[in-house]
């Protein structure tokens, strides 16, 4: 009698063994119920709200690769819309998905060898053939069932399946190509990105990582530590972004996914990448700061590309505040600096217009009596617009480290300018610079420096007397631009202040 009763417990430890052994041909969603919604309309419904709130602007200019977040949809569901609404119109003939494996290690790139990935909405059927071109015969790359189905102790990867009903509702039944990478190992990342590279040079195909940001630091220090992973992913250099995964300057735990989409993209001629949303958990309201993880969206194109947007890494174009929404933002920033040199606590307006709530980068420059004063700014679109100007206005009349801290008795002779940024973009012909338009960013190993469009033409600069100054900003000899081993970026920002407000 008591062996009757031990029936269900042994036919449940065989049923993970099979499971595990590659049995079953269909993989069932493991995550529905949890990670997002188990019902279809409910789900199809959530998705299609993520796409449609991503202020993406359309594009003729179609996407190699996309990156986006794994969370469960509460958290990482609107920036992961953001990813899925720049191929909003596209078509593939099959997408491979790259994602990292959380519940078990293994030193190989694991192709699922089943039939079809099951969500929800339906099944997303198996591309065998691509996925046999993926494999390689040193077996750093291989057909399995590691990482895709239930392991020994009962346990599923999210990751992949995550991607799936996003993929549903912008592409419809596309068959994919699912690959789970066990292993940080360099060897295991640039096989597989190899094997990318070669079908993308022959087919139409989306490559996709799925991966998360930083984990588990307070909210501060997610943001600094996710804009340092983004600058160097805007590198487009795949052994640099490794290179800073494996000293730990950032983390992603999708790095390998990341990683060899980076090599296989570069090798297939892309070279501009979209940074089309940022956030982490603390973002969600009534989160706890405390702990928070990091998402991040973000397209890579080849911006050669017949009719590609000229800057089609940013998702505002230059001059799109209208006058009303800059004497918003002038008003913010200079309510900000008198409070905050008051020692009181800035006033939050109680109606915030739509595109405030927007991420942008932007500089609060403060000046007395014609002189600097004051200049702090965020490059990269890490909060809000409203919530960076406040931020920014703040440290410029506190924290910038070239000054002491404005005094109430200077109020009255500080005037407040700002400059709202678009995205920076790698550029490798410096004569594309046009002064009094762009910006310039000078990189090189830690040396940063970086001057706003208005500095080159309030100085009457012209293009390489701007670049030279930047190079000096950073640090650098005078020259260091035309080192081939210097990263120039460029960005556009759109700069006001009272006095261009005028009626």
């Amino acid at each position: 009698m008591q062996n009757i009763y031990r029936l269900p417990v042994i036919t449940a430890i065989l049923a993970i063994l099979l499971s595990g052994c590659g049995v079953a041909q269909d993989r069932a969603p493991a995550v529905a119920g949890a990670f997002y919604p188990a019902d279809p309309q409910q789900l199809k419904a959530q998705c299609e709200k993520y796409i449609d709130n991503a202020d993406i602007p359309a594009s003729d200019n179609k996407p190699k690769a996309l990156i986006a977040p794994h969370a469960g949809y509460t958290y990482s569901g609107a920036v992961a819309g953001h990813a899925y609404a720049a191929i909003r119109g596209f078509q593939y003939d099959a997408v491979i998905i790259l994602a990292p494996c959380h519940i078990e290690h293994f030193a190989f790139a694991s192709v699922y060898q089943g039939d079809n990935y099951v969500t929800p909405l339906g099944k997303l059927p198996i591309d065998k053939k691509l996925a046999k071109r993926c494999c390689t015969p040193d077996q750093r790359v291989r057909l399995s069932d590691r990482g895709h189905i239930r392991n020994a102790m009962g346990r599923s990867e999210h990751s992949l399946e995550i991607q799936l009903p996003f993929l549903q509702t912008v592409v419809g039944k596309v068959p994919i190509v699912p690959i789970v990478v066990g292993t940080l190992d360099w060897q295991v990342i640039q096989t597989l990105g190899k094997q990318l590279a070669d079908i993308l040079a022959e087919e139409d195909v989306l490559l996709v990582a799925s991966s998360d940001l930083s984990h588990y630091h307070d909210y501060q220090s997610c943001c600094k530590i996710d804009k340092r992973l983004i600058d160097r992913l805007q590198q487009l250099n795949p052994r640099h972004f490794y290179s800073g995964i494996a000293s730990r300057d950032y983390e992603a735990c999708g790095a390998g996914p990341i990683t060899a989409v980076l090599l296989a993209t570069q090798v297939a001629g892309a070279d501009s990448i979209a940074i089309l949303d940022y956030a982490n958990s603390g973002d969600i309201p009534g989160a706890n700061r405390s702990q928070v993880v990091g998402y991040l969206a973000a397209a890579i194109y080849n911006a050669n590309t017949k009719g590609n947007k000229a800057m089609i890494t940013n998702p505002f174009s230059e001059g799109d505040l209208t006058r009303e929404e800059q004497l918003f933002i002038m008003d913010l920033a200079e309510s900000t600096v008198e409070a905050v040199v008051r020692n009181q606590k800035p006033p939050v307006p109680k109606e915030i217009p739509t595109k405030m709530k927007t991420k942008r980068g932007a500089f609060v420059t403060l000046e007395k009596m014609g002189q600097l004063r004051g200049c702090i700014g965020y490059i990269l679109p890490i909060y809000p617009l409203y919530e960076t100007v406040m931020s920014v206005a703040e440290s410029a009349a506190l924290k910038d480290p070239r000054f002491p801290a404005v005094a109430p008795s200077e109020l009255d002779d500080i005037s407040v300018e700002v400059s709202v940024l678009t995205v920076p973009r790698e550029i490798s012909d410096p004569s594309i610079i046009e002064v009094g338009k762009h910006g310039i960013i000078i990189k090189k190993g830690y040396y940063q420096g970086l001057l706003l469009p208005q500095v080159a033409t309030d100085y009457g600069w012209d293009r390489e007397t701007f670049l030279e100054h930047t190079c000096l900003k950073a640090g650098l000899p005078r020259d260091a631009w035309k080192d081939t081993q210097t990263e120039i970026q460029i960005f556009s920002a759109q700069v006001f202040n009272r006095n261009t407000l005028k009626e």
